[in-house]
């Protein structure tokens, strides 16, 4: 009788209900195990999860499982990072509330992650727009401020003046406003930043404890926070061509070897001697009032134009008197950068070699290659910027470039301009303050209250959390709180005068820097962590395994590590300065593109359109529809612009969960992208098939048989492969190195293949039975974290208790992981000719004597015996002929 096919429609369903009644996965924090937190990044309530989103937490849902198995208490919870633009967007667009979006999106969501069979604690969900939870983020707001962590100050920002709103640098295209299409303008407003600078050093020093964080994420953070060990240089103003009153002009530079190839200095448009300058100079204010529409990206920096306005103001050298240099508003110089000022060398930096060739100033070459002809070297097209010789900078001559660096400031430090030090060694680095003021409703309200005589004045904690108010209007531009007709109307909490709420809300980032803190209690109502919960002796943090996009690897991560210590300080945490142990960047979900017709008509259509033939290897695609040639076009990350997507819930509902998780642990390792193929996922399911074969006929001869490792014959051949393979599976897990332990699984099948066939034969005797009943339960409990619905259906077939997700992972016996035979690779004079098989144990007399047997050692000796031959046990054998 055949075996009936495992349907998963109906086996998926029954094994998420009955996980539900059980309540399997929700997590108790007093559990005396020992604790393993897993927490993949939550998601943004978009509408529908995407297959990325089935990727990442298939992952993390593997971790958790196999921990769980392996005796912990496993924390592994699920929440919504629930506010952001999108949504006003859609209740602009659409005329919906974006908390009624947000929430219904909340809902479809949460619906489709409940059909992968994630094994998350889902009574402790939250969404970042929960006052509920964004009570406590204000609180800590509150906590911060007092503390001194938070400042307000007037800052640099794009301002959209049609939406009436900031835009972030990311927003800014082509001087334009994303959305309105406006120009930009560059507006000096009042803000609230988290003092993220204060903390730089140590953000910078505990990178180097991260050691289970990938090195280039490390790199990246390095890089932002971007430490640099330069020199102050006070640059004395040629008095005749000064504007009254001012005097200097302060450079930082972490190359002040470079100082005697300067040509030329340049300020930002909003320095202080720019602003000095255009008082008087009509062109030059109408040059900061154009350059002023640009960006302020480090990517629109490095792309844009290069422009300058030369001032008229010269500067004096600060060793040589009689040279002067001109001093230029600049596009590419940044207020918020150093001092806002630089000096030119252009023949050491590409861009300001660029800027020298545009406006004809000197290009003069200060360092050449070891080596070099400092007679013919000369500096055209491309800046040197490596290391190397001193030249054409007197009494720097011949030094290497470090020396020269602390030889400028041994000098300058002796010299003084307006009775300070004219050169000062300086820290710097290019981490500023977190700007987190937004001029946006959906967001956590900034909770302060602003009164003309006490000024900003905190809300009392007893009024918490401030709600945003219910019923808001778009119609008008700019931020909806600011023109609500009472919600901003409020008495000052000091003076009882009339006051005015702050309007701003927090930027997004914030609700996703300390979430995971608050998974631990999220039931606590007064406070937004309980510390022994958190981080104290029976604490879950730092977070053991944290999972998530590389595109997060700077920001997100930078802002929670600063969260943490800010949490610290201010008592909301007691121990945990990291709040991620390990973590890991997963690759991307890629495909391949289509595209229908060509020139301007062409259109790119969805996978799903397509019908693709191979024909001796030769690819071919046509449209379902109409047979219409498609063109195939590169693999790319899926996007809706390129509709090279595939619905997650097209493939639960065709395969099943199990098979679109298996395939993608299976595809690639997890930290590059996988390649979505539908040949791909028709062989995840195929194998899903045969494992259910294999174990729904073997089932009812095993029934009554007790499982027992051998050790000899064909059933210790199984069970020695069955015990390495638990032992290899658990060790590939824990290095998240799924794609390996996927491939493991995939011999021991085949391994057990052939006894399984022998037992349905009745050929296989009370031995090889039992070693074939544990051989099989190895691999159900081995596949439960992978395909945990399967892995249930095979546990209930073969007569197990209770559910395979409360199983302990299989225990190994170490002496069936060890091979009784080594393989020695055989050397002839110094080349491998060969190899050796030759049992472990074998000394060197009788590895020596195999070897002089085999085949091609006694055809290269050719009857003659060999000069020597050296043994190297269990590692390698020379013959020296």
């Amino acid at each position: 009788m055949a075996t009936e096919r495992y349907n998963p429609r109906a086996s998926e369903p029954r094994w998420q209900k009955a996980w539900d009644e059980a309540k399997l996965f929700e997590t108790k924090n007093d559990d005396p195990r020992p604790k393993y937190y897993v927490l993949e990044m939550f998601p943004y309530p978009s509408g529908r999860i995407h297959i990325g989103h089935v990727r990442n937490y298939t992952m993390g849902d593997v971790v958790a499982r196999w921990r769980r198995a392996m005796g912990y208490n496993v924390l592994h919870p699920m929440g919504w990072d629930a506010f952001g633009l999108p949504a006003e967007n859609a209740a602009r667009d659409n005329k919906v509330n974006p908390r009624d979006w947000t929430y219904a999106n909340i809902a479809t969501m949460k619906a489709q992650l409940k059909t992968m069979g994630l094994s998350l604690d889902w009574a402790r969900e939250f969404a970042t727009c929960d006052p509920s939870y964004y009570k406590h983020q204000q609180k800590m707001f509150l906590d911060f401020w007092r503390s001194g962590l938070v400042e307000r100050k007037s800052a640099k920002v794009n301002w959209d003046p049609e939406d009436m709103t900031v835009l972030a640098n990311e927003q800014v295209i082509d001087g334009r406003g994303w959305r309105s299409g406006a120009l930009v303008e560059q507006r000096d407003l009042t803000q609230w930043f988290f003092k993220i600078t204060s903390m730089s050093q140590d953000l910078l020093d505990s990178l180097d404890t991260l050691d289970k964080w990938p090195e280039k994420v490390r790199v990246m953070q390095a890089n932002w926070i971007g430490r640099s060990e330069g020199l102050l240089i006070r640059w004395r103003l040629a008095e005749a061509t000064a504007p009254q009153g001012e005097t200097e002009l302060e450079v930082y530079t972490t190359r002040p070897d470079t100082i005697f190839g300067a040509s030329f200095m340049a300020v930002a448009a909003d320095h202080p001697l720019a602003k000095r300058a255009a008082e008087n100079d009509p062109a030059l204010a109408a040059f900061i009032e154009d350059i002023s529409h640009m960006g302020t990206s480090a990517a629109e920096l490095e792309t844009a134009e290069k422009k300058g306005f030369d001032t008229g103001i010269r500067v004096v050298h600060p060793f040589d008197d009689s040279w002067t240099l001109p001093v230029y508003v600049a596009n590419f110089v940044l207020m918020d950068y150093g001092t806002g000022a630089i000096f030119g060398c252009p023949s050491g930096d590409q861009r300001d070699l660029d800027f020298a060739n545009k406006y004809g100033l000197p290009v003069v070459p200060v360092v050449m290659p070891e080596g070099g002809d400092a007679k013919t070297f000369q500096i055209i097209d491309e800046a040197y910027g490596d290391d190397g010789v001193m030249i054409n900078s007197r009494f720097l001559d011949g030094m290497a470039p470090k020396q020269a660096f602390d030889e400028v400031a041994t000098r300058l430090s002796g010299v003084t301009v307006g009775n300070r030090p004219q050169g000062e060694r300086k820290v710097q680095f290019r981490l500023r303050d977190w700007l987190i003021s937004r001029q946006r409703y959906w967001g956590c309200p900034i909770p302060v209250i602003h009164c003309e005589a006490c000024g900003a004045v905190p809300v009392p904690s007893d009024q918490l959390p401030v709600e945003l108010p219910a019923e808001v209007s778009f119609d008008k531009p700019g931020n909806p709180l600011d023109h609500h007709p009472t919600w901003k109307h409020v008495d000052c909490p000091q003076c009882g005068k009339p006051a005015k709420r702050d309007t701003d809300t927090m930027d997004t980032f914030v609700d996703s820097s300390w979430y995971f803190a608050r998974f631990t209690d999220p039931w606590n109502q007064e406070s937004p962590t309980t510390p022994n919960y958190a981080d104290g002796p029976n604490g879950w943090m730092p977070v053991n395994q944290y999972i998530g996009g590389i595109e997060h690897a700077i920001l997100h991560l930078l802002y929670s590590r600063f969260f943490t210590r800010a949490m610290k300080v201010t008592g909301h945490l007691s121990e945990v300065k990291e709040p991620f142990e390990g973590m890991f960047t997963q690759g991307m979900v890629v495909h391949e593109t289509y595209r229908l017709g060509s020139g301007p008509n062409a259109r790119w259509v969805q996978p799903v359109e397509v019908k693709i033939e191979d024909v001796d290897g030769k690819r071919s695609a046509t449209l379902i529809a109409d047979g219409s040639p498609v063109d195939i076009g590169p693999i790319e990350k899926m996007s809706k612009s390129k509709k090279n997507v595939v619905d997650p819930d097209d493939i639960l509902a065709s395969y099943g969960a199990d098979t679109a998780r298996w395939f993608m642990l299976s595809d690639s390792p997890p930290e590059r992208d996988v390649i979505w193929t539908e040949a791909g996922v028709e062989g995840a399911h195929r194998f899903v098939q045969r494992v259910w074969r294999l174990v729904s006929e073997t089932a009812p001869a095993l029934r009554g048989v007790a499982a027992k490792a051998a050790s000899e014959g064909e059933a210790g051949v199984l069970s020695k492969a069955a015990h390495k393979t638990v032992k290899a599976v658990g060790e590939d897990i824990g290095r998240l190195s799924f794609n390996k332990a996927v491939a493991r699984l995939y011999e021991l099948i085949n391994t057990i293949q052939p006894p399984a066939a022998a037992l349905a034969s009745g050929k296989a005797d009370a031995t090889g039975a039992a070693a074939l009943r544990q051989a099989i339960e190895m691999l159900v409990l081995m596949i439960a974290p992978m395909m945990p619905h399967l892995a249930e259906e095979c546990w209930s077939a073969l007569g197990g208790e209770g559910f395979v997700a409360n199983q302990r992972w299989p225990e190994f016996d170490p002496a069936l992981t060890v091979d009784n035979d080594v393989v020695y690779p055989v050397q002839i004079n110094g080349k491998k000719r060969g190899d050796l098989t030759i049992a472990r144990d074998a000394d060197q007399g009788t590895v020596e004597k195999a070897v002089l047997a085999l085949d091609f050692v006694q055809k290269a000796l050719d009857g003659k015996p060999p000069r020597k031959v050296i043994v190297v046990l269990q590692r390698i054998v020379n013959v020296v002929a």
